[in-house]
């Protein structure tokens, strides 16, 4: 059993990473999500963007590199971890990892829908031509 696991729902800052490292396949992913942060002077709401870094690896990683683009929705199951190390001037530091350990599509971001926009055109001017008997 894991102490501490998270599920973190945002949207991705960015396409995602897939690296290797010593015959190890993983993705690197940023999810950044905006919250509710009082009212400014004016009366106006106000904002806080909170933004983590996740690592998937393995076949879940690739799945996320290949299909997950910014701006996405991602729902992320994941478990942390800690990851301590010491510095160039030999000072210990202390942080955390938050591995995915599974994941869901929300909604898509503009790059996606963009995306399946143009596929659906593609497939709509190939049917037209096959149904004209140009193919």
């Amino acid at each position: 059993m894991n102490s501490f696991a998270l599920t973190a729902v945002g949207h991705l800052a960015r396409n995602p990473e897939q690296l290797s490292k010593a015959d190890r396949t993983y993705t690197k992913l940023c999810l950044v999500g905006n919250d509710y942060a009082g009212k400014d002077e004016e009366g106006a709401a106000k904002e806080v963007t909170t933004s983590l870094w996740f690592v998937a690896f393995g076949p879940l990683g690739e799945a996320i590199a290949r299909h997950a683009r910014k701006g996405d929705q991602l729902i992320l199951e994941a478990k942390v971890r800690e990851s301590n190390w010491t510095d160039e001037q030999g000072e210990k530091q202390y942080d955390h990892s938050f591995i995915v350990e599974g994941f869901r599509f929300g909604a898509p971001g503009k790059q996606k829908r963009e995306e399946l926009e143009a596929r659906r055109g593609e497939e709509a001017r190939g049917a037209s031509a096959h149904a004209a008997g140009r193919v």
